[in-house]
Protein backbone atom coordinates (compact mmCIF):
# COMPACT_ATOMS: atom_id res chain seq x y z
CA UNK A 1 0.00 0.00 0.00
CA UNK A 2 1.78 3.33 -1.19
CA UNK A 3 0.87 6.83 1.11
CA UNK A 4 -1.67 7.64 -0.90
CA UNK A 5 -3.68 4.43 -0.32
CA UNK A 6 -3.31 5.01 3.53
CA UNK A 7 -3.78 8.79 3.36
CA UNK A 8 -7.29 7.88 1.75
CA UNK A 9 -8.28 5.42 3.96
CA UNK A 10 -7.51 7.52 7.08
CA UNK A 11 -10.46 9.62 6.49
CA UNK A 12 -13.98 8.40 4.87
CA UNK A 13 -14.24 11.21 2.48
CA UNK A 14 -18.60 12.60 1.53
CA UNK A 15 -17.47 15.93 -0.67
CA UNK A 16 -14.43 17.88 -1.99
CA UNK A 17 -14.14 21.02 -3.85
CA UNK A 18 -11.44 23.81 -4.43
CA UNK A 19 -13.53 25.44 -1.37
CA UNK A 20 -14.08 22.54 1.19
CA UNK A 21 -13.53 18.86 2.39
CA UNK A 22 -16.55 17.11 4.05
CA UNK A 23 -15.45 13.75 5.57
CA UNK A 24 -17.26 11.06 8.12
CA UNK A 25 -16.16 11.38 11.06
CA UNK A 26 -15.40 7.96 12.55
CA UNK A 27 -15.60 7.59 16.49
CA UNK A 28 -12.77 7.63 18.70
CA UNK A 29 -11.31 10.44 16.14
CA UNK A 30 -10.77 14.10 17.23
CA UNK A 31 -11.48 16.65 15.05
CA UNK A 32 -8.97 19.18 16.36
CA UNK A 33 -6.08 18.29 18.87
CA UNK A 34 -6.08 18.15 22.36
CA UNK A 35 -4.11 17.59 25.43
CA UNK A 36 -4.07 13.69 24.75
CA UNK A 37 -1.86 14.09 21.64
CA UNK A 38 -3.58 11.42 19.45
CA UNK A 39 -3.85 12.86 16.12
CA UNK A 40 -6.86 14.60 14.93
CA UNK A 41 -8.58 14.37 11.91
CA UNK A 42 -7.86 17.59 10.92
CA UNK A 43 -4.19 16.47 10.44
CA UNK A 44 -5.12 13.41 8.59
CA UNK A 45 -7.08 15.53 6.32
CA UNK A 46 -4.14 17.87 5.49
CA UNK A 47 -2.29 14.70 5.05
CA UNK A 48 -4.58 13.14 2.51
CA UNK A 49 -5.02 17.10 0.55
CA UNK A 50 -0.86 17.15 0.72
CA UNK A 51 -0.30 14.30 -0.97
CA UNK A 52 -2.91 13.98 -3.45
CA UNK A 53 -2.77 16.90 -4.24
CA UNK A 54 0.81 17.44 -4.42
CA UNK A 55 0.92 20.24 -1.71
CA UNK A 56 3.95 22.38 -1.22
CA UNK A 57 4.49 23.36 2.35
CA UNK A 58 1.78 23.52 4.79
CA UNK A 59 -1.65 22.95 3.99
CA UNK A 60 -4.77 25.50 5.45
CA UNK A 61 -7.26 23.60 6.34
CA UNK A 62 -10.51 25.47 9.11
CA UNK A 63 -11.93 23.94 11.64
CA UNK A 64 -15.52 25.06 11.09
CA UNK A 65 -17.55 22.99 13.74
CA UNK A 66 -16.57 20.00 15.91
CA UNK A 67 -18.10 16.65 17.41
CA UNK A 68 -17.61 15.26 20.47
CA UNK A 69 -14.78 12.31 20.28
CA UNK A 70 -17.13 9.40 20.83
CA UNK A 71 -19.52 10.41 18.12
CA UNK A 72 -19.58 9.79 14.17
CA UNK A 73 -20.68 11.66 11.21
CA UNK A 74 -20.68 14.28 8.71
CA UNK A 75 -17.47 17.50 9.25
CA UNK A 76 -16.90 20.35 6.95
CA UNK A 77 -13.69 21.99 6.74
CA UNK A 78 -13.10 24.89 5.00
CA UNK A 79 -10.15 24.62 2.44
CA UNK A 80 -9.83 28.50 1.97
CA UNK A 81 -9.57 31.49 4.73
CA UNK A 82 -12.48 32.87 2.25
CA UNK A 83 -14.49 29.75 3.07
CA UNK A 84 -13.69 29.79 6.74
CA UNK A 85 -14.86 33.31 7.84
CA UNK A 86 -18.04 32.56 5.42
CA UNK A 87 -18.85 29.56 6.73
CA UNK A 88 -18.28 30.12 10.51
CA UNK A 89 -20.83 33.28 9.49
CA UNK A 90 -23.37 30.44 8.55
CA UNK A 91 -23.10 28.30 11.92
CA UNK A 92 -23.03 31.62 13.90
CA UNK A 93 -26.64 33.13 12.31
CA UNK A 94 -27.80 29.56 12.71
CA UNK A 95 -28.39 29.20 9.01
CA UNK A 96 -27.64 25.46 8.30
CA UNK A 97 -29.56 22.20 9.33
CA UNK A 98 -28.31 19.61 11.51
CA UNK A 99 -29.54 16.39 11.85
CA UNK A 100 -28.46 13.62 14.29
CA UNK A 101 -29.72 10.08 14.88
CA UNK A 102 -29.07 8.25 17.97
CA UNK A 103 -29.95 5.66 19.72
CA UNK A 104 -31.24 5.66 23.32
CA UNK A 105 -31.77 3.10 25.95
CA UNK A 106 -35.68 2.68 26.31
CA UNK A 107 -38.94 3.79 24.26
CA UNK A 108 -40.12 7.29 24.62
CA UNK A 109 -43.66 7.95 25.28
CA UNK A 110 -44.04 10.37 22.78
CA UNK A 111 -43.09 9.80 19.21
CA UNK A 112 -42.12 13.33 18.57
CA UNK A 113 -41.38 15.95 21.17
CA UNK A 114 -40.10 19.63 21.18
CA UNK A 115 -37.45 19.73 23.91
CA UNK A 116 -35.85 23.16 25.55
CA UNK A 117 -33.28 23.17 28.13
CA UNK A 118 -30.82 25.51 29.70
CA UNK A 119 -27.54 24.17 29.81
CA UNK A 120 -24.65 25.26 32.34
CA UNK A 121 -21.26 23.90 31.31
CA UNK A 122 -18.93 22.00 33.86
CA UNK A 123 -15.29 22.67 31.97
CA UNK A 124 -13.63 20.83 35.16
CA UNK A 125 -15.86 17.94 34.30
CA UNK A 126 -16.02 18.22 30.37
CA UNK A 127 -20.18 18.37 30.83
CA UNK A 128 -22.92 19.75 30.29
CA UNK A 129 -25.99 19.85 33.23
CA UNK A 130 -29.16 20.44 31.48
CA UNK A 131 -32.26 23.02 33.77
CA UNK A 132 -35.39 23.52 33.07
CA UNK A 133 -35.69 27.22 33.58
CA UNK A 134 -32.50 29.68 33.06
CA UNK A 135 -29.79 29.39 35.73
CA UNK A 136 -27.11 31.74 36.03
CA UNK A 137 -24.40 31.25 32.90
CA UNK A 138 -26.61 28.54 31.24
CA UNK A 139 -27.42 28.60 27.72
CA UNK A 140 -30.57 28.07 25.57
CA UNK A 141 -30.72 24.57 24.05
CA UNK A 142 -33.42 23.74 21.65
CA UNK A 143 -33.76 20.51 19.58
CA UNK A 144 -36.93 18.55 18.49
CA UNK A 145 -37.05 14.69 17.66
CA UNK A 146 -38.86 11.82 16.05
CA UNK A 147 -39.16 8.42 16.55
CA UNK A 148 -37.04 6.54 13.47
CA UNK A 149 -36.90 3.53 14.48
CA UNK A 150 -38.38 1.58 17.53
CA UNK A 151 -36.48 -1.35 18.84
CA UNK A 152 -36.26 -4.29 21.25
CA UNK A 153 -34.48 -2.45 24.30
CA UNK A 154 -33.42 0.69 22.22
CA UNK A 155 -34.92 3.35 20.20
CA UNK A 156 -33.56 5.19 17.28
CA UNK A 157 -34.17 8.93 16.98
CA UNK A 158 -34.17 11.29 14.53
CA UNK A 159 -32.76 14.82 15.70
CA UNK A 160 -33.46 18.06 14.51
CA UNK A 161 -31.05 20.52 16.03
CA UNK A 162 -31.79 24.29 16.43
CA UNK A 163 -28.37 25.68 18.64
CA UNK A 164 -24.80 24.16 18.98
CA UNK A 165 -24.49 23.57 22.53
CA UNK A 166 -21.52 21.45 24.31
CA UNK A 167 -22.85 18.26 24.39
CA UNK A 168 -26.73 19.02 23.93
CA UNK A 169 -27.79 16.08 22.54
CA UNK A 170 -26.21 14.29 25.03
CA UNK A 171 -27.11 15.99 27.90
CA UNK A 172 -31.19 16.93 26.87
CA UNK A 173 -31.68 13.42 26.37
CA UNK A 174 -30.39 12.28 29.21
CA UNK A 175 -32.72 15.02 31.06
CA UNK A 176 -35.80 13.24 30.15
CA UNK A 177 -34.64 9.49 30.97
CA UNK A 178 -33.49 8.75 27.66
CA UNK A 179 -29.53 8.36 27.87
CA UNK A 180 -28.03 7.38 24.40
CA UNK A 181 -26.69 4.08 24.54
CA UNK A 182 -22.96 3.70 25.70
CA UNK A 183 -22.72 7.15 27.03
CA UNK A 184 -21.73 6.42 30.51
CA UNK A 185 -21.30 10.34 31.17
CA UNK A 186 -24.70 11.26 30.65
CA UNK A 187 -26.61 7.95 32.22
CA UNK A 188 -26.50 4.72 30.18
CA UNK A 189 -25.75 1.27 31.89
CA UNK A 190 -22.90 0.53 30.13
CA UNK A 191 -20.48 1.05 27.95
CA UNK A 192 -19.88 0.79 24.06
CA UNK A 193 -16.55 -2.00 24.26
CA UNK A 194 -14.91 0.28 21.35
CA UNK A 195 -15.66 3.43 23.70
CA UNK A 196 -18.03 5.31 20.87
CA UNK A 197 -21.44 6.43 21.89
CA UNK A 198 -24.77 5.73 19.41
CA UNK A 199 -24.79 9.48 18.23
CA UNK A 200 -24.46 10.11 14.47
CA UNK A 201 -24.37 13.23 12.72
CA UNK A 202 -26.35 11.91 9.55
CA UNK A 203 -26.70 15.10 7.75
CA UNK A 204 -25.27 18.69 7.43
CA UNK A 205 -27.36 21.49 5.38
CA UNK A 206 -24.83 24.30 4.22
CA UNK A 207 -24.44 27.14 1.31
CA UNK A 208 -21.37 26.61 -0.40
CA UNK A 209 -19.16 29.51 0.44
CA UNK A 210 -19.08 30.77 -3.40
CA UNK A 211 -21.03 29.06 -5.84
CA UNK A 212 -23.89 30.14 -2.37
CA UNK A 213 -25.52 26.21 -3.61
CA UNK A 214 -27.71 24.84 -0.79
CA UNK A 215 -25.61 21.61 -0.16
CA UNK A 216 -26.76 18.44 1.99
CA UNK A 217 -24.16 16.06 3.34
CA UNK A 218 -25.27 12.33 4.30
CA UNK A 219 -23.23 10.16 6.12
CA UNK A 220 -23.78 6.43 6.54
CA UNK A 221 -23.31 5.50 10.41
CA UNK A 222 -20.87 2.81 11.65
CA UNK A 223 -21.50 -0.57 10.77
CA UNK A 224 -23.06 -2.54 13.35
CA UNK A 225 -26.49 -3.95 14.19
CA UNK A 226 -28.13 -1.30 15.86
CA UNK A 227 -27.25 1.71 13.36
CA UNK A 228 -28.22 -1.13 10.46
CA UNK A 229 -31.65 -1.43 11.91
CA UNK A 230 -32.06 2.83 11.27
CA UNK A 231 -30.67 2.65 7.92
CA UNK A 232 -32.84 -0.17 6.79
CA UNK A 233 -35.91 1.83 7.71
CA UNK A 234 -34.95 4.57 5.80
Amino acid sequence: MNNTEKVEQAIDVLYEDNHLLVVNKRPGDLVQGDQTGDQPLLEKAKAYIKIKFQKPGKVFLGVVHRLDRPTSGVVVFARTSKALTRLNAQFKSRTTQKNYWAIVEGHPNEKQRFLEHWLVRNTNKNKSFAYAKEVPQSKQAQLDYQTHVPLKKYTCLNINLHTGRHHQIRAQLSAIGMPIKGDLKYGSKRSNPNGSIHLHARTLTIDHPTTKERLTFTANPPKDALWQACLDAC
